[in-house]
């Protein structure tokens, strides 16, 4: 019996070697959800999360959205095809040159999240990490609550003809959600306004202030 005929009846048969599947390493607990660590003051905690969506010809968007559950700002909306720790990295690294390092940063057990990369960077700079129990969304409140409003008011009302304009629709959305809705959550303002109202307050002032990052600050090796 030859090679050939063994292959033949292995596929008829349907035969298969079992594929070893990789332990994964689940990371969150009760100690990361919103409860038992929640904000105090404006970037003391992000959360970071993906909705899901697609384009007019059947094409997947992931959309990666950020939130200050303090301010409940949307610090950013990105829209992409796909994410990986890498890009994750490179979106946190702008924004903390922009608006400032977080103490912590609330996620779940995704891969984007859980990653080296993401890690080291996150440690490199000296940012906490609060991941949530797996299968316990609830404990990232905030961004769910975010979630069920942006699929509400646009992801559900909008037919992207394509990316360039599912990036322009949405990006305009997080503009008006900033700047022009109200949320009942702090007191009917809009979070930009809330936002700019405590940067101005005494108690913002009496704050801690921690080092903020330059571009060359993230110019150096972050994986060992």
């Amino acid at each position: 019996m030859n090679f050939k005929r063994i292959h033949r009846l292995w596929k008829q048969q349907g035969l298969k070697v079992p594929v070893k599947k990789a332990k994964k390493r689940r990371l969150g607990n009760s100690e990361g959800g919103v409860i038992r660590r929640s904000a105090e003051y404006p970037n003391h905690v992000w959360s970071v999360d993906f909705i899901f969506d697609r384009t007019e010809d059947g094409r997947s968007l992931k959309i990666l959205s950020l939130i200050d559950e303090f301010t409940r700002e949307c610090i950013a909306l990105e829209v992409g095809r796909k994410f990986t720790g890498d890009d994750l990295v490179a979106l946190l690294s702008d924004l903390f040159v922009s608006r400032g390092i977080p103490s912590f940063i609330r996620s779940d057990n995704g891969p984007e999240f859980i990653s080296k990369a993401v890690r080291s960077f996150l440690d490199f700079i000296e940012v906490g990490t609060s991941y949530i129990e797996p299968g316990s969304p609830w404990q990232n409140g905030y961004v769910e609550s975010f979630h069920s409003r942006l699929r509400d008011e646009c992801l559900s009302c909008e037919l992207f003809s394509s990316f360039s304009e599912a990036q322009s629709i949405i990006e305009s959305w997080r503009q008006t959600y900033n700047h022009r809705r109200p949320h009942s959550g702090i007191g009917g303002m809009a979070p930009a306004d809330f936002a700019s109202q405590w940067a101005t307050s005494a108690s913002f002032a009496a704050l801690p202030s921690r080092k903020q990052p330059t571009v060359e600050s993230f110019n150096q090796p972050v994986l060992s």
